[in-house]
């Protein structure tokens, strides 16, 4: 029986997989089971922050694993309070973290706190959440609701959660306030939405109107967060403060880990949310490895540098490539090609793979990419040398 035969008989068949056997990987370059090469502009959906077999990260996972891996949150856990200390510190603000498994989980708990909040501090309940259109946050029955996009809301999982709406902009958000609304759930870029970054002013003003009216403003930055974008946060590269804001993906760089901050440290208290795996002793290792080692490239310039970098070489193939793509959009290390259609965008993440790279698609047609914030020049290079290569006889 093929990998694939036994992956098709004993996995359950929720993802539209590639066979492709990876079996090693150093920095941005992944090695299959014939040890053919590919450099990865994906990162494993922009978690490998700092790219495969990184030493820091595999020797503090390695021994952190020789002393205790787990116990539960009933005792203290002392990486898991010195991560905590770390993302306070890198974020610039007064906040409050607990530790979860997945960027879901993260988001699921900081609803909660919402939900709370708005049960607690106001006289008349408030319950509901604005979120936007386009929108991915989680998979899980709650987050899929908060989820943007009517294509989640199959009525195979119904009945969802109440207390959700949509709107199709940041402007369309403040007539859909009502006397009712606890929390406005945003991404400063839309990842799974089509790596689509809003305005910085907008971003700004709308931050603003919901302090003033007492409303929560809850920031997912489970993709753009961890120098995603070139700052810690995206929030900080927007100059504003969220009450609430998640993390996941990148923190851990390959350890499942997600996190909530709020600025609302009283909202919870003992027995109002827990988690068994959440912030154990490896997941907590891991990511203060991460953190440690790109807060050193970002205070060197280098994660800046990387970015320029990049953009240049995407630039190019946008300039050259006119008649495949409308346009360039994202920030940071966070980046797609707008596809003229879905066509296009499929044939290009097909014949990427042929090429030797691994590169993602997104919705609005937009081919996506995340490398690893650890990427090299010379696999950059490499890696849009292989994308034209897929690309140039489309």
């Amino acid at each position: 029986m093929t990998l694939e035969q036994q992956d098709k008989k004993y996995v359950l068949n929720t993802y539209a997989r590639d066979y492709t056997n990876f079996v090693k990987g150093v920095g941005s370059t992944l090695y299959d089971d014939t040890g053919r090469d590919y450099i990865d502009f994906a990162s494993g959906i922009g978690v490998n922050s700092v790219g495969h077999g990184n030493e820091k990260l595999t020797t503090a996972i390695c021994e952190q694993a020789q002393k205790i891996i787990h116990i539960s949150n009933l005792q203290v856990i002392e990486p898991q309070v010195k991560l905590a200390q770390k993302i306070v510190e890198l974020s610039g603000y007064d906040v409050g973290v607990f530790f979860a498994n997945s960027g879901a989980e993260a988001n699921e708990g900081a609803i909660k706190i919402a939900r709370k909040y708005g049960e607690t501090k106001f006289d008349n309940k408030k319950f509901k959440v604005i979120t936007l259109e386009h929108s991915f946050h989680g998979r899980t029955i709650t987050t899929v609701k908060a989820t943007g996009q009517e294509s989640f809301h199959t009525p195979n999982f119904s009945p969802y959660p109440d207390g959700f709406s949509y709107e199709k902009s940041i402007a369309d958000i403040y007539t859909a306030i009502d006397n009712e609304t606890v929390a406005v759930l945003i991404e400063l870029v839309q990842g799974e939405g089509g790596v689509q970054p809003f305005e910085k002013e907008e971003i700004q003003k709308l931050a603003a109107h919901l302090k003033q009216e007492g409303i929560l403003l809850i920031v997912d930055e489970v993709q753009t967060g961890v120098y995603r974008t070139g700052e810690f946060l995206a929030s900080n590269l927007y100059e504003i403060e969220p009450d609430i804001i998640t993390l996941a993906k990148g923190l851990g760089g390959g350890i499942p880990i997600g996190a909530i901050m709020t600025k609302h440290k009283d909202v919870f208290t003992a027995g109002d949310h827990g988690s068994t795996f959440g912030g154990n002793y490896l997941s907590t290792s891991a990511g203060l490895a991460v953190l440690d080692l790109l807060n050193s490239l970002y205070e060197d310039g280098n994660i800046k540098e990387t970015i320029e970098y990049f953009s240049e070489k995407l630039k190019q193939i946008e300039d050259k490539y006119n008649n495949l793509f409308e346009k360039e959009v994202g920030v940071g290390l966070m980046r797609g090609l707008r596809a003229k259609n879905a066509e296009i965008q499929t044939a290009v993440q097909k014949n990427a793979l042929t090429e030797g790279l691994i590169v993602l698609k997104a919705g609005r047609n937009t081919v996506r990419f995340l490398p690893s914030i650890t990427i090299t020049k010379d696999e950059i290079d490499e890696g849009f040398k292989r994308f034209e290569a897929a690309i140039i006889n489309l």
